[in-house]
């Protein structure tokens, strides 16, 4: 079935390479723009809400005049990364902590250069890390009590949330594993909002102090309107203090909206920062395709959210792992499959490629035209099976077959599957002994 060729220029950088499963977040598509911290501060700012007194900054300079306009000589210095953990991650040129404490104007500048243009690694950035192109300057202020506050919403209740912690200043999956009890959950009516007496139990159950009480009512109140205005899919503050002057502040906070709101989020939704996305992710949809890069080595090109997910099942199920999720949509024009197979091939990890099409709004024949036309012009060798069904579909079945080309036109789901993953598996035993391979198909 297979006939193994030496070939040296298939020198393989991947040896050693294990696989990983996938994570189940990956699974679900992604629906939420994260903006920076200080961005989330102007939001809670302009309603009014308790924030440090602080600005942004990107280099040195702009850091040391942030500085110097902060009474005081207590601040703190956070990087400006879109990832948790970054006060005990380490930058590329090998400064330690997103997060530090300064003393004076010339300190900042100082850190500032040392964070600016570099890659934070944090626990959830990975190896690669996220570049911080900014840094923001803030007041330190003394808090005499920490909790968390959340806004989401809840699958279950099919509302909107209030999720509240006396517990605050740490990570808040840890409270919950540990101690759950601490855990105070609020449905709210959307029809009815946060009304005064639930605000104000939310804040005595948390322990504020009387003094604060009202203050905090008023902050719950306004994080939930935001919410609602601002379509969030989460507002995160962690921690929410208490300061030594009975202030009720937010001290540090995470902002997520609903993608599908960017038409009414216009000003939000220019905040975008997509140099901490994943850039081939961004380009993708800059060409309206989704695409979301996954752990595996099968590459998967698939029109239809639903058939991709099918498609990734019956791959993991055969003993694979899928390399991405990737739907083209109702388009699967030439283009569309061009892009998608430059987004695939760009992961040195792929080993094989299932594209699985129904051919409906386009016919099967053209997407196999365009098939051929962009294997055929990128001169690719990583083998490729073809499941198209739908109009067409014979002539489809035919056009792969003539081709001459490394591509197997396979009608059946089952097989496809199991094929894609024992080509998989051939082309890296391959590239691990530093051989070439090719295949003839026999079913």
């Amino acid at each position: 079935m297979y006939k193994l060729a030496c070939r040296r220029q298939f020198a393989s950088a991947l040896k050693g390479a294990k696989d990983s499963p996938i994570k189940q977040s990956f699974a679900q598509q992604r629906r939420n723009l994260s903006i920076h911290e200080y961005r989330s501060a102007q939001v809670l700012d302009s309603y009014g809400i308790g924030v440090p007194k602080g600005d942004v900054a990107h280099n040195a300079r702009e850091a040391e005049e942030v500085a110097k306009k902060i009474s005081g000589d207590d601040m703190v210095i956070k990087a400006q990364v879109l990832a948790g953990g970054r006060g005990k991650g380490h930058f590329d040129n090998g400064f330690k902590g997103g997060v530090r404490i300064v003393y004076s104007p010339r300190e900042a500048s100082i850190l500032a250069d040392q964070m600016i243009g570099h890659k934070l690694i944090t626990k959830q950035t990975g190896a690669k890390g996220r570049i911080c192109n900014s840094v923001y300057i803030v007041e330190r202020k003394f808090a005499r009590r920490e909790f968390y506050l959340a806004v989401l919403m809840d699958r279950q209740s099919q509302g909107p949330v209030i999720v509240a912690s006396s517990q605050g200043g740490m990570d808040i999956e840890t409270v919950a594993k540990e101690n759950p009890e601490a855990i105070i959950t609020t449905k709210v009516d959307i029809h009815e909002g946060v009304t005064d007496a639930m605000a104000t139990k939310i804040a005595e159950q948390l322990g504020f102090s009387e003094q604060c009480i009202d203050s905090a009512k008023t902050t719950i109140q306004k994080l939930y309107q935001i919410f609602m205005e601002k379509d969030a899919t989460q507002i995160e503050i962690n921690p929410l203090s208490e300061t030594s002057d009975h202030q009720v502040l937010c001290m540090d906070a995470k902002l997520t909206f609903d993608d599908n709101a960017d038409f009414r989020q216009k000003e939000i939704f220019n905040w975008r920062d997509t140099t901490q996305e994943d850039a081939d992710e961004v380009k993708a949809a800059q060409a309206g395709l989704n695409f979301i890069k996954l752990d595996g080595d099968i590459g998967c090109l698939v029109n239809g959210a639903g058939l991709a997910m099918a498609t990734m099942d019956i791959i993991k199920l055969n003993g694979g792992q899928p390399a991405n999720f990737l739907d083209v949509g109702g388009g699967a024009t030439p283009e569309a499959i061009k892009l998608a197979f430059d987004l695939i091939t760009s992961d040195p990890k792929v080993t094989a490629i299932f594209v699985n099409i129904f051919g409906g709004i386009v016919r099967c024949d053209a997407i196999a035209k365009g098939l051929i036309s962009v294997v055929e012009s990128m001169n690719l060798r990583t083998p490729v099976i073809a499941r198209l069904q739908g109009t067409n579909m014979e002539q489809a079945h035919k056009l792969i077959n003539e081709s001459g080309l490394k591509i197997f036109s396979i009608d059946d789901l089952q097989t496809a599957a199991e094929k894609s993953v024992q080509f998989s598996k051939v082309v890296k035993m391959a590239r691990d002994i530093d051989v070439g391979v090719e295949f003839t198909l026999g079913i």
